[in-house]
Formats: structure tokens, C-alpha cells, sequence
């Protein structure tokens, strides 16, 4: 048994034109399917079993292998699981509902303020990696994370997580580059207009 890439609910062209065509298959296809690929060889070489993605992550630490293989594993795991998230987060035309809004008021003031805070803080992160809306004990707080790495993985020696993931964008140039080129702030602007706010609320009331 081994990850295989998930099969998404659109058609690369129904995010255009904020992600455009070319971009979204390049990134499913190639940058998506070679983590999986590379994941999945680290698993045989060193007769990991496979576990639910989230489970894999969230485990790492406990893992008897030696720490390159580890790294890789973070790296392409990592990669696995951040990009399954993102393809289910993606839908054209939604808007966020009042429950949605009232828990953004009450952690970040207002819905435009949460907004201004997160392109603000992606704009600022500096290379590659992914911002975070994430919840952890019914807080909401936005992050970052460097590289694949993922809220669920204990990052820098941190005895918990960071939080469950309800939002995250890709802030690597593979995901932008086509179509916006070094312009990243357009890109962070342009994913309201695809941001699945109906899913959002979904993994919120779940976790």
C-alpha cells in the first residue's frame, strides 16, 4: 500500500483566472506527485508502515530511523500532506458565513483585519514555505512554517503543535510563478477569490 496522489473535485481550470491552468497541473501533477513518490520509497526503504498522513507527521519524532532519512521523510511527507490539505481548501466564489466571521471577529477585531494581518505576515516570510490559520484549543492564530514542514509536526523542539490547520497557502514560487512571477502579493490577494470558506468552516467544527 502507498499514498497515491488524491484526485481533486475540480478541473485545473476552474480556479482561473486567480490560479491560473498551467500552474495548478504542473503543481498537482509534478511538485505534488514527486513528494508522494519520494515519500513512499523512504516508507519501504526503511519499512515504515503506512499511516494516515496526519498521524505519519504528527509522529516523526518517534520514529527509529537515522535523521537523514527523517529529514527527507519531513520534507516529502510534509509535502504530502500540506498539499492534500491545500487542493481540498480550493473553491471558486464562496463567502464566509456568520459563524465564520464572529470567530474571526473575536480573535482578530474583524474579517478585513484578520485578512490584513495574514497577506501581511505572508508577504513577509521570507522564502520558501506556507502560512497557517490554524486552531488550537478554540483559539484561532495565524503561522508560518519553513520549507514542507506542517502545524500537526513538533516543530523546533516544541513539546505540542502548533494547531490544526483550517487555512493554508503555499508560498513556494512553484505554486505562483507562472502567472505572477515575483509579484507574491499578488498572488496572496488573489486566494479569497478561490479560498473554500464552506470547507474551512467544516474542518473548524470537526476538530
Amino acid at each position: 500500500m502507498n499514498y497515491k496522489l488524491p484526485k481533486l473535485l475540480y478541473k485545473y481550470s476552474d480556479l482561473e483566472p486567480f490560479f491560473d491552468t498551467k500552474t495548478m497541473e504542473i503543481h498537482h501533477t509534478k511538485h505534488h506527485q514527486n513528494y508522494i513518490n519520494n515519500t513512499n520509497l523512504i516508507l519501504k526503504k526503511n519499512n515504515i508502515k503506512i499511516l494516515k498522513i496526519n498521524e505519519l507527521i504528527s509522529n516523526l519524532d518517534n520514529l527509529l530511523i537515522p535523521i537523514s532519512q527523517k529529514t527527507l521523510l519531513r520534507n516529502n511527507a510534509g509535502g504530502h500532506a500540506n498539499h492534500s490539505f491545500f487542493w481540498k481548501i480550493l473553491k471558486k466564489n464562496t463567502k464566509p458565513n456568520n459563524i465564520i466571521l464572529n470567530i474571526l471577529k473575536d480573535e482578530f477585531s474583524n474579517f478585513e483585519n484578520f485578512k490584513k494581518i495574514f497577506e501581511e505576515k505572508a508577504l513577509k516570510f521570507f522564502g520558501s514555505g506556507w502560512i497557517w490559520l490554524v486552531k488550537k484549543q478554540n483559539s484561532l492564530k495565524i503561522v508560518t512554517t519553513v520549507n514542507q514542514d506542517n502545524p500537526l509536526m513538533l516543530l523546533n523542539n516544541q513539546k505540542e503543535s502548533l494547531g490544526y490547520p483550517l487555512i493554508g497557502l503555499d508560498l513556494w514560487e512553484h505554486a505562483y510563478y507562472l502567472k505572477y512571477q515575483n509579484n507574491r502579493n499578488l498572488y496572496i490577494q488573489s486566494f479569497w477569490n478561490v479560498l473554500n470558506w464552506d470547507k474551512v468552516l467544516q474542518i473548524f467544527l470537526n476538530k
